[in-house]
């Protein structure tokens, strides 16, 4: 597979065109191209490396912040403050090098941003019955940032047309954080939806049950979670499963997953 290289160059385009090209994953960003990868064992596309997405969403994460209220709640708060070091060390990262914020919303919704960033809203924390059902979810998102999905989607839907760079996109963050964090894997709360792919979601589960296991966590509680959710999906999915696997096939491999651990 064909090796490219950074292609440095200035647009004039208006907010539309920079929508669209994001949307579409026409930022060019190019490094490596095709690795395998003996744990998911397959090959990726990756013309961006993890650390280039970090950039990317470094300032976007930041204006979430300010225009997202957080909360301090500890209802929220202490149970993220449990799960989020054992499921980032069980990853195999730094708890350290992560941020955990939790977002005042009633959305079903949860997300993890490259660079180690990890979002959590009010709305589905309300629903979740105990800290392994947190573990099922944060060990999904973490599992994506660990197999640098984001950057692999975004690689995969390039081979460019905008000519817009990340250091030209990370500059542009405050203007257009809602539409940078629709390319990293925040779409479904911020309107630019740019799916992981099923395949994504499905080694996102297979990872991530892995981990809350090797945690100490009950892994047959991703399976409670994921049944409840789907008991709540009778008139169609919430945002946060709109674009991912249906419950049953997500089910199903989970099942399979635990029966080896």
């Amino acid at each position: 597979m064909q090796t490219f290289k950074l292609i440095n160059h200035t647009v004039t385009m208006s907010r539309r065109e920079i929508i669209r090209g994001l949307a579409a994953g026409s930022v060019v960003v190019l490094a490596e191209g095709c690795a395998y990868n003996e744990e998911l064992g397959r090959s990726q596309l990756l013309f961006v490396s993890s650390g280039q997405m970090a950039q990317l969403a470094a300032t976007a994460w930041t204006d979430l912040k300010k225009e997202q209220p957080t909360t301090k709640n500890r209802k929220y708060t202490d149970r993220m403050n449990r799960v989020a070091p054992k499921i980032i060390t069980a990853s195999g990262n730094n708890p350290a090098d992560w941020e955990v914020q939790v977002f005042d919303s009633k959305e079903l919704n949860a997300f993890a941003l490259p660079g180690g960033k990890i979002g959590f809203y009010t709305g589905i924390l309300d629903i979740m019955e105990n800290d392994a059902q947190i573990a099922t979810v944060m060990g999904h998102e973490v599992a994506h940032v660990n197999y640098n999905h984001a950057g692999e989607r975004y690689s995969q839907s390039t081979l460019a047309q905008t000519g817009l760079t990340v250091a030209q996109v990370a500059v542009s963050g405050s203007q257009y954080q809602s539409q940078i964090l629709g390319v990293l894997g925040a779409g479904a709360t911020l309107g630019v939806i740019l799916p992981f792919s099923r395949r994504h979601e499905l080694e996102a589960d297979k990872f991530g049950v892995r981990y809350m296991a090797r945690a100490g966590y009950d892994p047959n509680e991703a399976l409670r979670f994921w049944e409840n959710m789907a008991a709540q999906n009778k008139n169609g999915p919430p945002e946060f499963l709109s674009t991912h696997p249906s419950d049953a096939t997500r089910i199903a491999q989970l099942k399979r997953e635990i029966a080896l651990l």
